[in-house]
């Protein structure tokens, strides 16, 4: 049983509404909680942003999105039906695979066609290989669930148990490539169950193997879109958290918090609002802010690798794109030291190019398709590049090499987010990855949810348990939510 504030905790504070507090609210509220959302922007969403560039509804944040049950959760919280108030599109395939030598895999979640392909693509030997990672990825996913993902620690003593002996035994504390790589040979598909590393801030060579259950959420348990684009869920959480009697407000910006050694009686943010318990879904740089630089760590923070962002929109697309497709570059680990290591701009770039308009052709203008290409980059602290210089000089770039590769054609960019933009949204050193999922960064040892044992105030989203990602950050929330027992 993890610790749980102590005291009234009847009404809730929730500061930022983006998917973490929104989870955290539906959870609060549907445990009789009274619940008020403060958001700075003027509508729910956080780092699942929104920009509207001449009829295109582009989103600034995550593009993909895995493991809808964490969804249907939070809705039915407050008793509401996910399908009430969103439209989830599957997506067949989940991903499109392009390498340097000129071939291409298309990532399928049904084990059956992903065998097939594999095997059309690099023979029998690796088809059974990937059957057999299909089944360890299950595994490793199992074991995890609900200990180490979907659980508050206040020690790593919590860790200890029968799930740490399985997790051991699954190889979890090794490393991720070598883990992959007892199963497939072919780099270029180790490479399609690896890459994943990166959204955890860490190279697949570093990155323990337990966080290849971000493979398993993708390409054995599926990928999503929603339809409207991914601003649809916050607010769609937003809405059915509204029609619960949560209150929002929009538009404020938190300023203080009105504390008495730890615990919180109010916050600022213009109006005093007055409380029992905060939940603070702000970002590591913003809480500590709040929190006027407490708790602190031993050791500080080791901040993910950044992104650019490519906004586009185009006449025509490449023919064979899917609504993912990962354009993976001749070089592997020397991209990942570049970034992240060095300080460096890819050389020789791996990229993502997402296009909602295959799924959803509402999302753009008539005879147009919109387009993000988002291109790994180090954070502020690593590198602090002067992209007010160099952002559209290196946008083209991106984009003419796409075009090089032949997967993007008559594209014109809509906008360029650099991690100056990350950083100006008050995420630290400028990433939108948050805290890198280094072993001493990782369950027990990342900041914890509640940052004083004797306090009212508890943390959600990705700097906090368990970690980066649309699924990590709705468990983050509920979490949250757990710690305000009533």
């Amino acid at each position: 049983m993890v610790n749980v504030v102590k005291g009234r905790t009847d009404h809730v504070v929730v500061v930022g509404a983006g998917l973490s507090g929104l989870s955290a609210a539906l959870h609060l509220r549907g445990a009789g909680h009274e619940v008020t959302v403060l958001e700075r922007q003027p509508h729910p969403g956080g780092l699942a942003g929104r920009l509207d560039v001449d009829g295109h509804r582009i989103d600034t944040g995550p593009t993909v999105l895995t493991m809808p049950e964490l969804l249907e959760d939070a809705f039915a919280a407050v008793g509401s039906k996910l399908e009430d108030h969103l439209e989830l599109l599957p997506l067949h395939p989940a991903y499109r695979a392009s390498f340097a030598d000129g071939t291409a895999l298309d990532v399928h979640t049904d084990a059956d066609r992903m065998e097939q392909a594999v095997r059309d693509f690099a023979g029998d030997r690796e088809a059974q290989g990937y059957r057999d990672l299909r089944a360890w990825l299950t595994k490793l996913y199992e074991v995890e669930r609900d200990r180490f993902i979907g659980a508050s620690f206040d020690s790593p003593l919590d860790l200890a148990g029968p799930d740490l002996v399985r997790l051991t035994r699954l190889g979890g504390f090794g490393s991720l490539d070598k883990a992959v790589g007892r199963f497939l040979r072919d780099e270029r598909l180790r490479r399609v169950f690896t890459f994943q590393a990166l959204y955890a801030g860490v190279a697949p060579k570093d990155a323990l193997a337990a966080y290849a259950v971000i493979a398993y959420m993708d390409t054995v348990a599926g990928v999503w879109f929603p339809r409207g684009g991914m601003r649809a869920v916050p607010q769609a959480l937003a809405d059915a958290a509204a029609d619960a009697g949560v209150r929002f407000h929009h538009g404020v910006e938190v300023t203080e918090l009105e504390r008495t050694g730890a615990r919180v009686s109010a916050v600022r943010a213009g109006t005093r609002f007055p409380c029992d318990a905060v939940v603070l879904a702000t970002g590591p740089a913003q809480s500590s802010r709040l929190l006027r630089g407490r708790p602190r760590r031993i050791r500080p923070l080791r901040w993910s690798p950044s992104a650019v962002v490519v906004h586009l929109s185009a006449r025509a697309v490449a023919d064979d794109l899917a609504h993912h497709t990962i354009s993976f570059g001749g070089s592997w680990n020397g991209t990942f030291d570049e970034i992240i290591k060095r300080g460096r701009l890819m050389s020789d770039p791996s990229l993502l190019l997402t296009t909602p308009t295959l799924t959803d052709p509402a999302l753009a203008p008539d005879g147009r398709h919109l387009q993000y290409l988002l291109a790994p980059c180090p954070n502020l602290d690593t590198a602090p590049l002067r992209w007010d210089r160099l952002a559209s000089r290196y946008a083209e770039e991106l984009v003419d090499e796409m075009v090089a590769r032949k997967l993007l054609v008559d594209a014109e960019p809509l906008a360029v987010v650099t991690p100056d933009d990350w950083a100006r949204d008050g995420q630290a050193a400028g990433t939108p990855f948050s805290a890198a999922h280094t072993f001493a960064q990782t369950g027990p040892f990342r900041p914890g949810n509640l940052p004083f044992r004797d306090g009212n105030v508890v943390l959600a989203g990705s700097g906090t348990t368990p970690g980066v990602g649309i699924p990590p950050v709705l468990i983050s929330g509920r979490l949250a939510a757990e710690r305000l027992r009533r």
